[in-house]
């Protein structure tokens, strides 16, 4: 069974930096696409991020310039580092792994979800 865990969520000040982490456990051969999505209290769950396994990006008009997605395919990880953090940027951030090869399946996955509060 795979389980994502997200970390790095918090409170910062507008202007401040976050580095949100996403670790995957489990026997994992490969990983698809690496994403962050967020949610912010009543809006639908948007795309902020994601890293294809042969390294294309992709960013929401919204955090282009401001955000960067990394992902380390040796251990299965993706991070998502936030500079020049907004208070639109407040919502609760969601890795997600798409098309993860297992032993037994293929299938998709989501983390729990991490706070980011930014304060104006």
């Amino acid at each position: 069974q795979v389980q994502l865990v997200e970390s790095g969520g918090g409170l910062v000040q507008a202007g401040g930096s976050l580095r949100l982490s996403c670790a995957a456990s489990g026997n994992i051969f490969s990983v698809e696409t690496m994403g962050w999505y967020r949610q912010a209290p009543g809006k639908q769950r948007e795309l902020v991020a994601v890293a294809t396994s042969d390294g294309t990006t992709n960013y929401a008009d919204s955090v282009k310039g401001r955000f960067t997605i990394s992902r380390n395919n040796a251990n299965n990880t993706v991070s998502l580092q936030m500079n020049s953090l907004e208070p639109e940027d407040t919502a609760v951030y969601l890795c997600n792994y798409e098309r993860v090869r297992t032993w037994f399946r293929t299938r998709d996955y989501w983390g729990q979800g991490t706070q980011v509060t930014v304060s104006s």
